[in-house]
């Protein structure tokens, strides 16, 4: 499998993450606060998600022989100050990646309201980080 099919697998998982978040953004902030069965699928949803971007952003990284990342947060930067990614954008979808450390490493402190927020607020982004990653594919 080449890094192209690589990336577009990805991206398709990141999808099927995404839909299901979608298919949740009505939900209330009491409904996330009173229902773990459905916190813990959105909160696994997003981690899968943000994890899908981070594995495409360390293939291009590695096939482009860019810097090699410090942290979750430099693999979007990196990708921005490359150009992959207009660099705004990538400054405010690296914040996905800390959100992704807190529901990796402190599931038991994750905050409803951030929660609620990305649930209703950041998920346009991953179909703007889809939309370069397929521009990106297809300049190759």
């Amino acid at each position: 499998m080449d890094e192209k099919e690589k990336i577009s697998l990805k991206l398709r998982s990141m999808k099927k993450y995404v839909d299901f978040l979608s298919s949740k953004r009505n939900v209330s902030r009491e409904e996330l606060e009173g229902n773990y069965e459905l916190r813990s699928a959105i909160e696994r949803n997003f981690q899968l998600a943000i994890e899908s971007t981070l594995d495409i952003g360390e293939i291009i990284i590695s096939v482009e022989g860019f810097e090699k990342p410090e942290d979750y947060k430099s693999v979007i930067l990196i990708l921005g100050k490359h150009d992959i990614l207009p660099k705004d954008f990538a400054e405010v979808f690296a914040l996905a990646a800390g959100f992704r450390n807190v529901l990796v490493h402190m599931y038991e402190e994750v905050d409803i309201d951030i929660l609620h927020d990305f649930l209703h607020n950041k998920l346009d982004d991953f179909d703007t980080f889809a939309k370069f990653m397929i521009k990106y594919i297809g300049a190759k």
